[in-house]
């Protein structure tokens, strides 16, 4: 098992706050780390929606979720902190005065942690079908990327919510052929986007099957061909050509490992106080994970908790150090005048 070298700050998890809690880290001078579990960074906005518009971080009227996770990533990266991807964190301990987060394949010592893990270590749910397992990443695909790689393809998506609802819009007219499969004819998507979906049905421009699920894969030449659906009253089946498989299910969520750290935790929620401060000395945490009153949950708000979980480690590290890190004009580390 590697054993990576001592750092000041690791940071759990890769979203936007994880992402700017590093970039915090690297301007207050210290060396820092982010783990994730996911084989991207950007958390939600990238496995989620990163072709939705968010309309709510300060700066931006409108932006692209995969361009604000682009501009973090740039941002946190100027400092050459690194991160550490499909990282799942097992164990934590505690060695010559400082902690050891453990995960699957390596050991991260640091001095401090900043817990950044939105809703917890979360993965996508797989299909049931016993059909589907051997096509995962050889075909089915459950963290989709850039929407690009879907580009002239015959694509079929199964699910009802948000992500199935988005994908689909997104490539009407893009992919060879979009097709939304869903077991029922209710759907958790907003009414925007389902409509918006219903009018490219009705033009012909995509295809909607209710009452249907996933009944085998068809392949041609070891390659995946296509998908056997059944509807799920009659128990009829047809078959649809396919390149690729969307299941967009959900995803599966908790705090795993972290629930065994002696931490105040509540319904699954981390309880802070104003600092930051998590009930277990050099832990802190900030973002959708923690909870306080009046706490609101949104990228805005994790921004500052970030740089206060931030402040407040480097101080606790470095005494000597202030907890106000003034403000970044002046800054010498970005080239300016030091105050």
């Amino acid at each position: 098992m590697t054993t990576h070298e001592l750092v000041d700050v690791t940071i759990i998890g890769g979203g936007p706050t994880g992402l700017f809690a590093r970039f915090y880290a690297g301007m207050r001078g210290v060396s820092s780390q982010i783990i994730d579990a996911l084989p991207e960074l950007g958390g939600q906005l990238t496995a989620l929606y990163p072709e939705k518009y968010i309309f709510d971080v300060a700066g931006f009227s409108k932006v692209l979720a995969k361009d604000l996770v682009k501009a973090l990533v740039d941002q946190s990266r100027q400092f050459g902190a690194r991160e550490h991807l499909n990282q799942r964190v097992v164990g934590l301990e505690e060695t010559d005065g400082h902690l050891v987060l453990v995960t699957d394949t390596a050991r991260f010592p640091t001095r401090s942690i900043v817990l950044a893990a939105g809703i917890g270590a979360f993965s996508p749910r797989r299909l049931p079908q016993a059909c589907a397992e051997p096509w995962y990443g050889r075909g089915i695909h459950d963290v989709m990327g850039d929407p690009a790689q879907y580009h002239g393809k015959r694509v079929v998506i199964i699910g009802g919510g948000d992500s199935a609802f988005d994908w689909t819009a997104q490539l009407v007219g893009k992919a060879a052929r979009v097709s939304l499969v869903h077991r029922s004819d209710r759907f958790r998507a907003h009414g925007a986007t389902v409509s918006e979906v219903m009018q490219a049905v009705a033009r012909g421009d995509a295809d909607l099957f209710t009452f249907h699920e996933l009944h085998d894969v068809l392949s041609a030449d070891a390659r995946l061909a296509g998908v056997v659906l059944r509807e799920t009253k009659t128990k009829l089946t047809k078959e649809i050509p396919s390149d690729v498989i969307l299941p967009m299910l959900g995803y599966v969520s908790d705090l795993g490992e972290v629930s065994n750290w002696g931490l105040n935790i509540v319904k699954d929620e981390i309880v802070v106080n104003s600092e930051m401060e998590t009930g277990r000395a050099g832990i802190y945490a900030a973002g959708d994970v923690t909870t306080y009153p009046g706490k609101l949950k949104l990228i805005a708000a994790g921004f500052g908790e970030a740089a206060t979980a931030v402040n407040q480690a480097v101080h606790w590290i470095y005494p000597e150090k202030k907890v106000a890190p003034g403000h970044s004009s002046n800054m010498a580390i970005f080239g300016q005048k030091d105050d």
